[in-house]
């Protein structure tokens, strides 16, 4: 979404990327506009949507449930990896700059680091390095540990494992919302 905001050039993508591009946590006032802007479009309202890395922090719910009044978030998941796990994937990954197409030093393009869907070129993104993986999980730990109790206040988190194969914790994930789906239908 960030990425998309910094292509279409709007003003919160400008000023997403400036953040971006040094490493460092987007702050909430450009991050809730780069989210209203997207959620305001209408495919949300019909298909719905699934928000990766958002909301962070406490604030950052409760704006989401300001921007999505009269909707709700229906379940939050979080997906319990541990640090090491984290930085090894995280600073092997690598993003097609064009399209954004996501591969892993573990699992490169066909050919010489040019994407398979686009033929642009795939690199590390800037923030993807160590030293700025371990500080955006010193933040985590900081501000975002307390939206997991604010959801689970709310009964909308999931706890899903988060290690294994994506095919693995694909299943875990569908599982977990199946489950909170019943749960809502019983209640």
């Amino acid at each position: 979404m960030f990425r998309a905001a910094v292509r279409s050039g709007s003003e919160f993508g400008k000023r997403a990327q400036q953040y971006m591009e040094a490493g460092e946590l987007i702050p909430d006032e450009v991050v809730i506009g780069v989210v209203q802007e997207r959620l305001d479009q209408d495919d949300t309202a019909k298909r719905g949507f699934i928000l990766d890395g958002f909301p962070r922090t406490t604030h950052q719910a409760e704006a989401l449930a300001t921007i999505l009044t009269p909707r709700e978030v229906e379940l939050v998941i979080d997906l319990e990896v541990d640090t090491e796990h984290v930085l090894e994937r995280l600073a092997g990954r690598r993003v097609c700059e064009d399209c954004g197409s996501n591969y892993h030093v573990t699992a490169p393009p066909k050919r010489n680091w040019s994407c398979d869907v686009c033929g642009g070129e795939v690199v590390q993104r800037p923030d993807d390095t160590e030293f700025s993986i371990r500080r955006r999980l010193q933040l985590y730990e900081r501000e975002t540990e307390p939206l997991i109790k604010w959801y689970r206040d709310r009964h909308k988190l999931g706890v899903v494992d988060g290690i294994g194969t994506p095919e693995e914790v694909s299943v875990r994930m569908i599982e977990t919302i199946d489950r909170h789906r019943a749960l809502a239908a019983n209640n």
